[in-house]
């Protein structure tokens, strides 16, 4: 089988072409970072209209790079949600009229199972297998069981890790995205000088918190400024400081969900982490070593595929095709679709599903 993958969820317009044995034929991405660096953050309307702009592109690029025709395209996928409305209407209704015109199956993906099915993509893993899946816009601990079918065990009360570094990383006037840029910075700090909190480290469960971390950092950073600019090296201590508590919090929720994965399926020893977070080394280290001790084997995804992509969009859709799963092309974008509709809500206000 031969899928066509459209993502467009956030600020990243991508196509690929993947086959059922695994090989990613053609993967061709256009970020929108220089689109979005003067905000210092996505702006919708500015990502919805350069999707527009370039989808057509990239799908024309996917086709020629993969070296296939339309007739040998089994199906089209496209992600449906979770995110930006705007945007998944895009790529929604471009896959869409592609399925129709070619008289295709479409496959509306999940985003967030796209990331998830990822590894299976790159390693072959076998399910099931304890995931953590930190974004920009996620951050969970999920049980992947099967193709569809997902136990949330942790997700955030508040922030996302990644929408963290990124709100971190322009309280110290870094830059847009912030992963990347307090990754850089941390290199030459020192991680022990300010003394940051650890949310929710030690308590028992697997859910998250980065507000209060975000928070202690802005009064660091106004207390150090009263007097005079932040230097060089304060900026550098400030961010392997933050770092270094964001992982001390991976760390041990990540043990925990460990500990109930053990206690679930005593035979499951595959911890796979996703998202674009997933690119940081000195987080990736952390949790290799956290696998490491609890005789588990850490399963990351390339770079390139830990980022939005069209590859992971067409390999959840030609999992799903495989199972027989397809939709019609009435499917809604969704700017909400939890992996597990029945998990608790996770205490705090402002809750993420």
């Amino acid at each position: 089988m031969i899928v066509l993958g459209i993502e467009t969820s956030c600020d990243e317009t991508a196509a690929a072409v993947v086959s059922g044995t695994r090989e990613i034929l053609a993967d061709r991405v256009r970020t929108q970072i220089e689109d979005h660096h003067p905000y210092g953050g996505v702006v919708p309307e500015i990502a919805a209209r350069a999707h527009i702009e370039h989808l057509d592109r990239l799908i024309d690029e996917a086709m020629s790079e993969a070296g296939v025709s339309w007739f040998e395209i089994d199906a089209i996928a496209a992600t449906s949600g979770p995110g930006l409305i705007g945007g998944l209407m895009v790529g929604l209704t471009s896959g869409k009229a592609l399925a129709a015109a070619l008289a295709k199956p479409f496959i509306a993906v999940n985003h967030l199972e796209a990331h998830a099915l990822s590894a299976r993509l790159t390693d072959g893993i076998e399910f099931p297998y304890l995931l953590l899946l930190v974004s920009g816009g996620h951050c969970q601990l999920l049980i992947v069981k099967d193709v569809g079918q997902y136990v949330r065990l942790g997700t955030t009360v508040d922030d996302a890790v990644g929408e963290a570094f990124d709100k971190a990383a322009k309280l110290m006037n870094l830059g847009y995205p912030g992963g990347p840029a307090i990754e850089r910075a941390a290199k030459d700090g020192d991680p022990t000088r300010f003394d940051m909190p650890r949310p929710m480290l030690g308590r028992d469960g697997c859910h998250f918190s980065f507000s209060g971390l975000k928070t202690a950092l802005r009064y660091k950073v106004r207390d150090l400024t009263l007097s005079e600019k932040l230097s060089i090296i304060d900026i550098a201590d400030l961010a392997a400081g933050f770092q270094a508590a964001v992982a001390d919090v991976l760390v041990d929720r990540s043990r925990h969900a460990i500990q109930e994965m053990r206690a679930r399926y005593h035979y499951a020893r595959t911890f796979v982490v996703a998202g674009g977070v997933a690119a940081n080394q000195s987080l990736r280290a952390r949790l290799s070593k956290l696998a490491e001790e609890e005789g588990f084997t850490l399963v990351v995804p390339p770079p390139a595929l830990c980022t939005d992509n069209g590859a992971m969009v067409a390999w959840a859709g030609l999992e799903r095709f495989s199972r027989g799963l397809t939709n019609s092309l009435a499917e809604p974008p969704r700017a909400r679709w939890p992996l597990d509709p029945d998990a608790a809500k996770a205490p705090g206000a402002g809750a993420r599903g």
